[in-house]
This record gives C-alpha cells, sequence and structure tokens, in this order.
C-alpha cells in the first residue's frame, strides 16, 4: 500500500472515531439537548430564516411581486440610500445615542454589582436587588407613559420647579433635554438587570483572596479594585464586545415611545427611520437596504475589537 493510501486511510479511520465520539456525546446528553430543542427551533425560525429578507434589499419589492417576483435592481437603493441626507442624520443620531448609552450606562450595572455586593445584611441585599430588577420587567410603552406624565406640563418635575418659582418646560420637546431624558430612563430601566451577571462572576471569587487582603490590611475599597474588578474582568470585555456590535442599534422601543416630530433632528435612528418610512411609507427596498447596512457595519466593528482584543489578550474573545 502506497504512502498516500495509508495516509488517506489513517484520515478516514479519525474521521470515523470522531463522528463515533461526537454521536455517543449526542446520545449521553440526549435530555439536554431535548430541552435545547424548542429555543433552538425558535431561534431558526425567527433569526435564520428571515434573513432570506435580505434580497428584499436588492429588488424593487412590491407586494403583489413578492420575494420572487419583484424585479431585480442591484444597488439601485443603497444608492438612493446614501445620496439622502436624511439617512447621514439618523445615522449620526444611532451612533450619538448608542456611543452615549455605552459610555454612560454600560459602566453602571458594573459599579452597581459592586456597590450591591459589598451590602452585608442579606435582607437588605436581597430587597435592593428586587428593587432594582422590576422596571426590567416594565415594557418601554409604560415606562414612556411614565416618564411623559412626569415630565409634563402638570407633572411631578414642573410641579417642584413652579413651587421654586421657575416657569414650566415641554422636556420631551426640547432637543437639549431629550438625549439626557433618553440616557437617564435607560439606566434606571437596565442597571438592577444589568448587574445580575456580574453579581454571578463575583460569587465565583474564591474567598480566600479576600481573607488574604484583608489579612495584609486592605479595606473594602482596595480588595474592590484590586480584587473583585480584576477578577470579573473578562465578564466586562466579552459583554462590551456584544454591545460595541450593536452600537448602530440605540433602542427602538425607548426611542419610539418617547420621541416626537420637534425633536427628530437628535431623536431619529436607523430603526425609527426603518419603521417609519418603510412601514408606514411602504418603501420596503430602501428600509431593507438600511437594515442591511446597519448589521453590516454591526459586524465589522465586532470582527475589529474582538482581533484587538484578542491581540491584548486571547482569553477575553468571543470567538
Amino acid at each position: 500500500m502506497s504512502e498516500q493510501m495509508m495516509v488517506a486511510a489513517e484520515g478516514a479511520k479519525r474521521g470515523a472515531g470522531a463522528r463515533g465520539t461526537f454521536l455517543k456525546e449526542v446520545y449521553r446528553h440526549r435530555e439536554y439537548l431535548l430541552l435545547l430543542l424548542p429555543a433552538l427551533v425558535i431561534f431558526v425560525l425567527f433569526r435564520y430564516i428571515p434573513m432570506a429578507g435580505i434580497v428584499i434589499a436588492f429588488k424593487k419589492y412590491t407586494i403583489a411581486g413578492g420575494l420572487f417576483g419583484s424585479p431585480w435592481v442591484g444597488f439601485t437603493y443603497f444608492e438612493r440610500l446614501f445620496d439622502s441626507e436624511k439617512f447621514y442624520q439618523v445615522l449620526w443620531n444611532s451612533i450619538r445615542i448608542s456611543f452615549l448609552k455605552i459610555a454612560i450606562g454600560f459602566p453602571g450595572p458594573i459599579i452597581f454589582a459592586l456597590l450591591l455586593n459589598e451590602v452585608r445584611q442579606v435582607a437588605w441585599k436581597k430587597s435592593f436587588q428586587t428593587i432594582s430588577y422590576l422596571p426590567h420587567f416594565v415594557s418601554w410603552v409604560v415606562v414612556g407613559g411614565i416618564v411623559r406624565d412626569v415630565l409634563s406640563v402638570h407633572g411631578v418635575v414642573n410641579g417642584m420647579m413652579g413651587f421654586f418659582g421657575a416657569e414650566p418646560r415641554l422636556f420631551l420637546q426640547e432637543m437639549h433635554s431629550f438625549l439626557p431624558i433618553v440616557i437617564t430612563s435607560m439606566i434606571w430601566k437596565n442597571i438592577g438587570w444589568g448587574s445580575i451577571i456580574y453579581l454571578a462572576a463575583i460569587t465565583s471569587i474564591d474567598p480566600d483572596l479576600y481573607e488574604a487582603a484583608e489579612i495584609d490590611g486592605a479595606g473594602r475599597v482596595r480588595r474592590m479594585w484590586h480584587i473583585t474588578l480584576p477578577s470579573i474582568t473578562h465578564v466586562i470585555i466579552i459583554l462590551f464586545l456584544l454591545r460595541i456590535g450593536n452600537i448602530l442599534e440605540a433602542g427602538f422601543d425607548q426611542i419610539f415611545n418617547l420621541y416626537n416630530p420637534l425633536v427628530y433632528d437628535v431623536a431619529d435612528i436607523i430603526d425609527t427611520y426603518v419603521y417609519r418610512e418603510g412601514i408606514s411609507g411602504f418603501q420596503y427596498s430602501l428600509t431593507a437596504a438600511a437594515s442591511l447596512f446597519q448589521n453590516l457595519v454591526g459586524l465589522m466593528l465586532l470582527l475589529m475589537v474582538n482581533v484587538v482584543t484578542r491581540r491584548m489578550q486571547a482569553d477575553y474573545s468571543v470567538v
């Protein structure tokens, strides 16, 4: 038998062995895989199959023609999109709002988790956790209504300002007030829920490290800074990478329930633009091109940041 045939036979044997090992592992964990199956089916149905709709961005889509009957126009809608001044405005708004949410909102759950971990009374700690988690389960429709009522002319804020002699203001109709309201309401709604994964990571830290630091005279702040924070750095970096990948997604639900035509110049983002022009204006192909551009930019940013992170530290990356 020639050397090439021996190598091929050895490769086939290894492949068969690997397949056999894989099938054995699948059979051994069959109960867990069956539990995973419904989530996998849902993910395929609502994430992978709809990707076929990407072709709409390259067609002059009509409801009558459908996905396959509409004529192919290539990059026509991308050219129209990039020639539109409105698109660059919503692109800038998306980047600015998302950047502010990362810069101001991303550290919030980390700081909250570090502070909550220092609460020694279990009853108080659980109470703080429960109260901070509750806003996450309230939809943005309800939160938007609460924000509107609080900031209305007859709301709590204007009532307090009137008590001190100030004139009432329409905060949600003022462009310089809109972004602070968006950031503040986002932090209030998500800070508790976002801290869960950091608290889980903190519980895995070896208690002996804290005891050794305490013996050496380190106080709570120094233990937090030199032990707790470095121990959860890998979790922080991975979540940051995932957030960077969605940098053009500034939060459709929140913006849609808070904005109005008076603040479009600072509040209109790609998602609301796609909804308004695509669904309400029936420009399906144009908005499909905008959404495809948004996702491609997010993918490229995620890959670039991931490469940089892997070069800095191989263990801290998504792929």
